[in-house]
């Protein structure tokens, strides 16, 4: 009997350790569903955009820029109209957070401007996109609807006839990539300029890449015939700061017959203001 009993208590203490060694073979290995080079793989969202709001455009224009761009604010003689002017008018938007927009137009003795700024802060809602390579993508669109000329090329890439192609009798910065005066090229608003300055060429004014505004930038010059007393020219100005895309039109329909919007002139007011805003945005 004693025997039988011994017999009987080292079986069950086999099987108690086997019991374990079985739980902690369990526990310890790969499980069946398992993927070798799973352990230890985390997903790293992307990168938020630098930034979280957006100035306000109406206010964010000095009086002195919009006399500059909208000549005919000056001539506005009624004070409370001036001043309704210069304010402009908020573009309709459901959160200023991410897109706001103002527009101005203002009629003048010698021609109609309009001035329209808008500003789109990108957000990516994919966890493995980031909000700037979102802007990018965003801007790399617009760069492409504009259809900007290949470098060295005299006239842009398709098109209607004659649009895009500057005055050939505007004044022509010297290089393309200069920075614009502070001031007006000095011919009327309107009117065509004079000969070009020596050395200059119309190339210089065609629509093209930007390499000293924000992260990416363009500039497209679009002279389109506007009813059969005058031309309208249409110069727009696209920037990428971070993860906000900026795009600035500024327009000029003279009223006089045979008169051509200066372009030069209207490249770089339009170019100073984009450069004003991208120091607004802290770019």
């Amino acid at each position: 009997m004693q025997r039988k009993a011994y017999v009987t208590g080292t079986a069950a203490l086999l099987a108690a350790l086997l019991a374990g060694c079985s739980s902690g073979s369990a526990s310890d290995g790969p499980s069946d569903d398992s993927h070798p080079g799973d352990a230890g793989t985390a997903t790293v969202a992307a990168q938020p955009g630098k930034y979280r709001t957006l100035p306000e455009p109406c206010g964010a224009i000095g009086h002195d820029t919009l006399d500059s761009m909208l000549p005919g604010i000056k001539q506005i003689t009624d004070p409370v109209q001036r001043d309704k002017a210069y304010q402009g008018q908020a573009a309709l938007t459901y959160d200023t957070d991410r897109k706001v927009g103002c527009r101005w137009k203002v009629e003048s003795a010698d021609a109609t401007d309009r001035l329209s700024v808008d500003l789109e802060r990108v957000v990516s809602y994919d966890n493995s996109v980031s909000d700037d390579d979102q802007a990018k993508k965003l801007f790399g669109e617009k760069e492409a609807a504009a259809d900007l000329p290949a470098p060295g090329s005299s006239s842009p890439a398709g098109g209607a006839s004659g649009a895009g192609t500057p005055d050939p009798s505007a004044s022509a910065s010297s290089s393309g990539g200069a920075s614009p005066s502070g001031s007006p090229s000095g011919s009327p608003s309107g009117s065509p300029s004079g000969s070009p300055s020596s050395g200059a060429s119309a190339a210089d004014l065609l629509p093209r890449v930007l390499s000293d505004l924000g992260d990416e930038a363009y500039i497209d010059d679009q002279l389109s015939p506007a009813g059969s007393t005058a031309e309208q020219r249409t110069v727009t100005v696209v920037f990428r700061t971070s993860n906000v895309v900026v795009t600035l039109v500024y327009e000029e329909q003279p009223t006089a017959l045979g008169s051509v919007p200066d372009s030069k002139e209207m490249q770089d007011r339009a170019r100073n203001l984009a450069s004003h805003l991208d120091d607004a945005l802290g770019g």
